[in-house]
């Protein structure tokens, strides 16, 4: 069994994938903790460690493990979960065996976050054809990738919740409000309420919409847009711009990658 970990700037996620010899791949389970570069290994194991006991999973049924971070410093911490906790040697993602193997076309490619190189990988095993994905994270990446499957270039704009935060931390009397979908689809508010959630949430899909647009006129082919993300299913559903939502696409990258090294 594989523990897949995905280490991003908000939260980790750890995924377990059970891979079979004919390229199957079921997610047996999925867990999230804040991230925090102060976590220590010790810290991971005694948290993962329960939650698998709940499962009824022991650690000696995990035989890989593979790491992908756009948090440096949070590597290490998580080197020492598998090595002292699984006694194994994690795969990191775009490393040695875990190498992306797919053309990175951009001026530094080395800049390119692991986690985007991986939803790449994933997306153009199950995806033909030209690509775009949108990412919703704590950025909202737009990435193209073409029908040979290398990494073109992409957008990265603040997350909807990042633009809320500096909304309401920058102004003395806009409250608080969940990110969710207008009641109605007037975007003429009549309260303060109604206003902030129209400018964030339409506002929202109306930078989607016309970025996608105007990366699709560029591409000059038709390219298929897959969303992945926490919030990838709400506005899915408010919006025609979406071909495929996978809430996985990252995950499933790294039990690519790791495939291809066992």
């Amino acid at each position: 069994m594989l523990l897949a970990i995905d280490a991003g700037n908000t939260n980790v996620v750890f995924a377990l994938v059970d891979l079979d010899d004919a390229g199957g791949r079921k997610i047996k389970a999925r867990w999230r903790i804040a991230t925090d570069p102060r976590r220590t290994g010790d810290e991971y194991a005694v948290w993962l460690m329960q939650l698998l006991t709940i499962r009824g999973i022991g650690r000696e049924e995990i035989d890989q493990i593979i790491i992908s971070t756009v948090v440096p410093r949070a590597l290490h911490n998580l080197d020492v979960l598998a090595k002292h906790y699984f006694n194994l040697e994690p795969l990191i993602a775009g490393e040695g065996a875990a190498d992306f193997a797919m053309d990175i076309d951009v001026d530094q490619p080395k800049s390119l976050g692991a986690d985007r190189a991986v939803n790449a990988v994933a997306a153009h095993a199950k995806h033909p054809g030209d690509l775009i994905i949108v990412d919703f994270g704590t950025a909202t990446t737009f990435d193209a990738i073409d029908f040979n499957g290398a990494y073109k270039g992409g957008i990265i704009a603040p997350g909807i919740n990042l633009s809320l935060d500096a909304l309401v931390g920058n102004t003395a009397k806009l409250p608080r409000i969940a990110i969710e979908a207008p009641k109605s689809n007037s975007v003429i508010g009549t309260n303060t309420e109604d206003q902030m959630l129209i400018g964030v949430f339409w506002g929202y899909v109306a930078m989607m919409e016309g970025l996608i647009a105007r990366m699709r006129a560029e591409i000059g082919r038709p390219a298929k847009v897959v969303a992945t993300g926490g919030l990838a299913v709400l506005f899915h559903e408010h919006t025609d711009i979406f071909d495929a939502v996978d809430a996985d696409l990252t995950i499933e990258g790294l039990a690519i990658l790791a495939e291809k090294a066992r």
